[in-house]
């Protein structure tokens, strides 16, 4: 008998994590051996459990989906994750699968792809919706959206979490760096998107979909001006 796929589901929310371990506990040969509600979580139960597949959202407490994956595939490179997110922007997706993710699905797709995507990805092979490869081909070639392209994965991660109200103290506690290493990066994002002030970087932030306007976001203007 074909050993089941062991699945680790990773959100914030456990409704949806109820409603996706139903449907995918729902087909024979897959079994969710553990649920995470941050990336953090995420991370420690992947190195205690070693599940064959790992569904996780990019928007979460503490660092996102994106600084787990990369904690997760340093640590085993061969990890099989599946960007489960709300997120349909192509910055997001190709940061995802640059970033080592084995697949990417929104929210929004049909319930039957989650788990069309975790056999295929048990198999070792990757699974991208054929309209979000396009949308990643076809990316808006608009300035900020450049600018943002040329962000390491350690910007990018650190511009994320100042758009989401994180200060400097916080962020370097959060991806155990010193402040003064934070600060650095700071200068370094504000160069590299030709920004002068924290409302132009907001401003970035919030049109290419990083935040949005109903966030807070005093610690980013106090921070990024302080």
């Amino acid at each position: 008998m074909t050993a089941p796929i062991r699945v680790l589901l990773v959100d914030d929310h456990a409704v949806v994590r109820e409603g996706y371990r139903r449907l995918l506990e729902a087909t024979s040969g897959i079994r969710v051996i553990a649920e995470a509600s941050s990336g953090e979580e995420a991370y420690a139960c992947f190195v205690k459990l070693d599940p064959d597949v790992i569904v996780m959202d990019i928007t979460l407490p503490g660092i996102s989906g994106l600084e787990a994956l990369r904690r997760i595939l340093g640590r085993q490179p061969t990890a099989r994750v599946l960007m489960f997110s709300m997120h349909e922007d192509p910055v997001f997706v190709a940061r995802a699968l640059e970033g080592g993710a084995l697949g990417y699905l929104t929210k929004a797709s049909a319930p039957d792809l989650m788990v069309k995507a975790v056999q295929a990805m048990a198999a070792g092979q990757q699974f991208v919706p054929i309209e979000l490869s396009r949308t990643v081909q076809g990316r808006a070639t608009d300035v900020d959206r450049q600018n943002l392209d040329t962000l390491t994965e350690r910007e990018f991660e650190i511009l994320r979490l100042l758009a989401a109200g994180h200060g400097l103290t916080q962020i370097a506690t959060l991806l155990c760096v010193s402040g003064k290493t934070v600060a650095n990066y700071q200068t370094s994002i504000r160069q590299k998107l030709g920004c002068d002030n924290a409302m132009q970087l907001l401003r970035i932030a919030v049109g290419c979909g990083l935040t949005d306007t109903r966030s807070t976001h005093g610690a980013l203007l106090a921070e990024i001006d302080g």
